[in-house]
């Protein structure tokens, strides 16, 4: 089980690296040129329509990757930011919860379940009232 969760944080930890990189500026300007250094290379060689117009949406989508990752980590940082000041100024709220983004999947599911136990709860003793 100790491997398990050391292979569970060193995942945690690869996928936020990755995603930190794919959706960075330089990673598009270098796959940007990467892909345009392909396509010339194409249009240079003996390929027939088929096989350009295969390699242009291919490049296409490949870049693609990059643009969604980079509005993702956008979207996600602020909503993360949105949710840490909500939970850090309501009273009663638990800050066991700020930061979730940085917690382990383990960790998530962890706190995932005692707030369904408590919505199970709340629940209940509304159908009591």
């Amino acid at each position: 089980m100790k491997i398990y969760s050391q292979c569970e944080i060193i995942f945690e930890k690869l996928t936020s690296y990755a995603t930190m990189i794919l959706g960075n500026p330089i990673s598009f300007i270098l796959a940007f040129i990467m892909v345009i250094v392909w396509w010339t290379n194409s249009f240079y060689t003996a390929i027939d329509v088929h096989q350009i117009i295969g390699d242009i949406i291919f490049g296409v989508t490949f870049l693609s990757l990059f643009i969604i990752q980079k509005s993702f980590n956008r979207f996600s940082g602020s909503l993360h930011l949105k949710l840490n000041e909500l939970v850090a100024t309501s009273e009663g709220a638990r800050n066991t919860v700020m930061n979730a983004e940085e917690k382990t999947e383990r960790e998530i599911t962890e706190l995932s379940k005692e707030y369904s136990d408590l919505a199970e709860q709340i629940i209940e003793i509304e159908k009591e009232i």
